[in-house]
């Protein structure tokens, strides 16, 4: 690494750590501000909300590393274009290619460090931020979902109408063993209910029948303990849970969802692209800040570091929107996530066309 290289490299760098400290400053001020009725509301100090704003720091600090980090870029290299920093180098014989070297080696460390602390780190942190958003901010949880069907082994499925997540108790219960597409067991019970104390599930009016080819046994009973791979929390609050899953815990999760035949197994798998997403996004637009910014202007910087502050927003609202699409429609999710960083790649490689050399 040159001379040259590690000067640019540092600028940005403590650039870009400078950038994310004053928006964390402000985001977290106006979080706060927007909270605190909920804080006094339920008579929380200081103490009781430092835990929280500790996991919700660094989650905010990394989702807008993307933005930061063009931000950052586009602030270093107009301010060294306006000190005619950047015609000496190019004069000098560095090509604009090689110019980008220090920019896409910061921007590659801080992508790399992003995508662990989100596929690691930052999950085990939003525990703490979804479980006192769920306490005392959010509304209380209460199940609504009817019809409920549930694959819970290879050839077990089970079946709910309706279930009270407040009381832990499932009604009109149905639990069948299906081998070779021929139904050999079912379970009916008039309602299903855990019991805490022993971890099971107790089910209420049932009655059994299994079947041997013609032969049918038929039998009853007012209540019976039963072993089900379901627990309370398959029907509780699911709000945020894709943000407490580490990457491994993702990955098992969306294949539990798969097997048990789940409809919101999309939620995760989008969550899923995004953490591979995100890192290449900040790669990308670090590419562009460069390039919009590296032109000398007359009129001074200003002009280049309002314009990175609109494309900035700009694929914030492009994003927002691509994921609402991959939420809500027939298009391939891997596609939809991946549209922003597809788009702004051609946008980066167009306006490199026009850069000076």
């Amino acid at each position: 690494m040159k001379i040259l290289d590690k000067y640019i490299l540092k600028k940005f760098l403590s650039t870009f750590a400078f950038v994310v400290i004053i928006i964390l400053a402000i985001v977290t001020v106006i979080d706060y501000t927007e909270k605190n009725d909920d804080f006094m509301e339920h008579n929380l100090g200081l103490i009781d909300v430092l835990p929280y704003y500790g996991a919700f720091i660094p989650w905010i600090g990394n989702l807008i590393t993307p933005i930061t980090i063009f931000i950052a870029a586009v602030f270093v290299t107009s301010k060294m274009a306006g000190h005619t920093e950047i015609v000496a180098m190019l004069a000098s014989g560095m090509s604009f290619r090689r110019l980008l070297v220090p920019y896409m080696m910061g921007a590659g460390i801080v992508a790399i460090s992003s995508f662990y602390l989100n596929a690691y780190v930052i999950p085990d942190a939003n525990k703490t931020r979804i479980a006192f958003e769920t306490a005392y901010i959010k509304k209380p949880f209460y199940f609504t979902d009817r019809d409920i069907h549930l694959k819970i082994a290879p050839e077990t499925y089970a079946y709910m109408e309706s279930y009270n997540n407040q009381r832990d108790v499932g009604y009109r219960f149905t639990l069948e063993l299906i081998e070779d597409k021929k139904l050999k067991e079912k379970l009916s019970a008039r309602r299903i209910e855990w019991d805490s104390v022993q971890s099971n599930w107790k089910v209420k009016d049932w009655t059994l029948r299994k079947f041997d080819g013609m032969k049918e046994t038929f039998s009853e009973g007012k209540e019976m303990d039963t072993v089900l791979n379901i627990t309370p929390k398959d029907f509780g609050n699911t709000y945020g849970l894709q943000e407490t899953l580490t990457l491994t815990e993702l990955n098992d999760y969306i294949s539990l969802l798969k097997e048990r035949g789940a409809d919101n197994v999309k939620i995760y798998l989008i969550e899923r692209y995004i953490r591979f997403m995100a890192p290449f996004a900040a790669i990308i637009l670090t590419f562009i800040g460069v390039v919009v910014s590296s032109k000398k202007k007359r009129g001074g910087t200003g002009f280049q570091i309002a314009l990175g502050f609109v494309i900035a927003f700009v694929f914030i609202i492009f994003f927002i929107l691509s994921k609402a699409i991959a939420e809500n429609s027939t298009m391939n999710p891997i596609l939809a996530v991946w549209l922003p960083n597809i788009t702004f790649s051609i946008v980066g490689l167009v306006l490199y066309k026009f850069v000076p050399r």
